[in-house]
């Protein structure tokens, strides 16, 4: 183990310190004091005096929601000013030696945790990753590790073939290693931290990657440089970019990435400075420190809001900043990529096991040591998904609002005395600033984005300012499609994690798409609602009818929305060079290209027979045999009562085949070396007619 490194409390830190908390508080005061004119002004605007508790739940509910899309705003706005200047004094490249030189006793881990994914993809990745540290020279400083939890017996054979594969085509064996977890403890977090056991006192830093993701090398040795110019950063963040999007609706989330990601990834380092989130992946992390102060609590009682953390990054940032190290975002930093679901349905699936983990941390935000910002955080990742439920109730109580005008009889002489009578009073200059400020918020960033990009000569990387403009428009109106179905899956969630609905862990799709049967099934009720709730708001409140339509119309069209915008419907077209374009496409960087060269490259699986991938070749192929008993290194001793049930398993493959097995039986002899060496010997020696069924002529 390495001695434990303190953090450096130098003066820079107590001035981005100093410079953070005068930020924040200029911040709130941006969210807080336009929100309460703006809610003051919607409370005048509402006429409901017989049902004053109605009138004050609307406008708190305004209020909430106009402070959350403020965020976001001015986020944006702080983004765009450190842009334009062009000079960051708290930028952590600053200092960073130009040169790509690091010490030989710097050694960098490369986690790749991955689990039931594609292992060509996996593999194509990581070879694109060694390739790019090779060209830029700095191989010998990191070594790459494939840190498997998949349980896809299948999968977890063709993971093996394609690691000997690689590490054979690059001649790697001593920089890319492979690990297949048994136990899939604490999921992702679970199997970094199973790393750190077995051999994180090796490295002085370690970057996580997603199983989508790919850094350029050069990027990674600019990150170690600014860990070790910067010894008080404990974890540094890099913002990715979208790339490789074939669906409509990951063309449209990877233009907003390129387009907009920028302003607001420099706006939230601005805010935040030296208390930034760490996001999972793609980020550089001390290992030492790591380990020492950011092992993961189980959370007291029972899951959703219980047991094990699922949105594990979150609370590791804010471990490492109460260990006294800062967590950054190096927002300038480019070279960091990663992909977006391919559909609505995938996304949602994502963000069920997103909204859960977020929820957790309200049990975590008055943890003690915690910094303000990570509480702030805490809350803000709440309400990522807890704001789709306020907009569905701010929505539920304006339609109740708007109809209980039909109901209730105005009374415009009071009781007492009077000389006049109290007539209702509209302000339709207040609505329609209010209704413009509203809209301001949501829409100037983008607009001012588009203008700033064309400003400063980088419309032609997005196909000009005709097509980038086009692009812009068209990304508007499927967000605004989306933006209710999202709102009623969002809110759904909430409601079933706060009741006590927990989810399962299974594999990101990322190539699949929507048909119509998963589209209904997935989307029934949210058109019926969207259908009745219409109906009833055009029969009883007409005029509330035409400011419901947008949320009306994408619920009630979600199922043919959700299928058309899943299909590569832009591919091998004009219309894909034309919208929608992004710099990584019109201009690719060296580290795209590899990629896309690795994942065009066949799979290198060689055999003498016509043998499926997974299971059955490492049974029948003699070299995948033994590589699998190489890697599992198996050497325990089982009961009689067990060696009886895996007898029993060899004897029922022997007899069906393959397809006899069921996925867990599969597993059971993988994992146990006899009797996979039992029934490999066996198989050899088996009749034409049973052998057929292992495809052995």
């Amino acid at each position: 183990m390495q001695t434990s490194e303190k953090p450096a409390g130098h003066i820079a830190e107590e001035r981005w310190s100093r410079a953070g908390g005068r930020r924040r508080l200029i911040l709130l005061a941006l969210i807080l004091l336009p929100s309460l004119l703006a809610a003051s002004v919607m409370y005048s605007l509402l006429w409901v005096r017989e049902w004053p508790l109605l009138k004050a739940v609307v406008t708190l509910l305004f209020f909430l929601l106009f402070s959350w899309i403020s965020v976001g705003f001015w986020s944006f706005m702080a983004g765009m000013l450190v842009l334009l200047r062009r000079y960051d004094h708290f930028a952590v490249t600053n200092g960073t030696p130009a040169a790509l030189m690091l010490p030989e006793d710097v050694r960098v881990a490369l986690l790749f945790p991955i689990y039931n994914e594609d292992a060509h993809k996996v593999s194509a990745a990581v070879r694109t990753v060694l390739q790019s540290l090779r060209a830029a020279g700095m191989e010998k400083n990191f070594d790459l590790f494939l840190l498997s939890d998949s349980t896809d017996p299948d999968i977890w054979v063709q993971e093996e073939e394609a690691w000997y594969e690689l590490c054979r085509a690059e001649k790697a064996f001593d920089r890319i290693f492979y690990r297949h977890r048994k136990s899939n403890l604490k999921r992702k977090s679970g199997n970094v931290a199973d790393f750190c056991r077995r051999w994180g006192a090796n490295y002085r830093y370690m970057t996580v990657f997603d199983a989508d993701s790919l850094m350029s090398g050069v990027t990674l040795i600019r990150m170690v440089q600014v860990m070790e110019a910067h010894k008080q950063i404990g974890i540094l963040q890099t913002p990715p970019k979208a790339v490789f999007s074939r669906s409509l609706i990951a063309r449209v989330q990877q233009f907003a990435n390129h387009l907009y990601g920028p302003f607001f990834a420099a706006g939230i380092h601005y805010w935040q400075l030296g208390e930034a989130q760490y996001w999972g992946h793609n980020a550089i992390i001390r290992t030492e420190p790591f380990m020492l102060h950011c092992q993961l609590p189980r959370l007291p009682g029972r899951a959703p809001l219980g047991g094990d953390i699922l949105s594990h990054d979150f609370v590791e940032s804010a471990l490492m900043r109460r260990a006294g190290y800062g967590v950054w975002l190096a927002y300038e930093l480019n070279g960091s990529y990663e992909q977006c679901p391919p559909s609505l349905i995938d996304e949602l699936a994502r963000d069920r096991r997103w909204c859960q983990g977020n929820l957790q941390h309200s049990r975590l935000i008055f943890t003690r040591g915690f910094f303000p910002t990570h509480r702030a955080l805490f809350i803000n990742g709440i309400m990522s998904y807890g704001s789709a439920l306020l907009w569905f109730f701010f929505l539920l109580a304006s339609s109740l609002q708007a109809v209980s005008e039909l109901f209730i009889q105005p009374v415009y002489f009071p009781s007492g005395p009077s000389l006049f009578p109290d007539w209702p009073r509209y302000f339709p200059s207040w609505a329609l600033a209010l209704l413009s400020g509203t809209a301001g918020l949501l829409f100037l960033p983008k607009i001012l984005a588009v203008l700033l990009v064309w400003a400063k000569g980088g419309a032609r990387y997005f196909g000009g300012i005709a097509r980038m403009f086009a692009s812009a428009m068209g990304e508007v109106l499927v967000s605004t499609l989306l933006a209710p179905v999202r709102m009623l899956f969002h809110s759904y969630f909430v409601i079933a994690t706060l009741l006590g609905r927990t989810i399962g862990w299974n594999a990101q799709n990322r190539d699949g798409q929507t048909t119509w049967r998963n589209a209904l099934r997935f989307h029934w009720w949210g058109t019926l609602l969207g259908l009745a709730w219409g109906f009833l708001m055009y029969l009883l409140a007409p005029g509330f009818f035409l400011w419901l339509s947008p949320i009306v119309f994408g619920l009630a069209v979600s199922i043919p929305l959700s299928v058309w915008i899943s299909r590569p419907c832009l591919e091998n077209t004009p219309l894909r060079r034309r919208l929608f374009l992004t710099p990584a496409e019109a201009r690719p960087p060296q580290e795209l290209r590899r990629l896309e060269h690795n994942l065009a490259r066949g799979r290198e699986t060689y055999s003498p027979f016509n043998i499926p991938p997974g299971f059955p070749r490492a049974v029948v192929i003699p070299r995948v045999f033994a590589l699998h008993l190489t890697l599992a290194m198996n050497k325990r001793r089982n009961s009689a009562q067990k060696s009886a049930r895996l007898r029993k398993l060899v004897v029922k493959a022997l007899d069906g085949g393959p397809e006899a097995l069921s996925a867990k039986e599969k597993t059971a002899i993988l994992s146990e070396a006899e009797c996979l060496r039992e029934l490999h010997y066996a198989v050899w020696n088996l009749g034409e007619k049973q052998a057929a069924r292992w495809n052995i002529r």
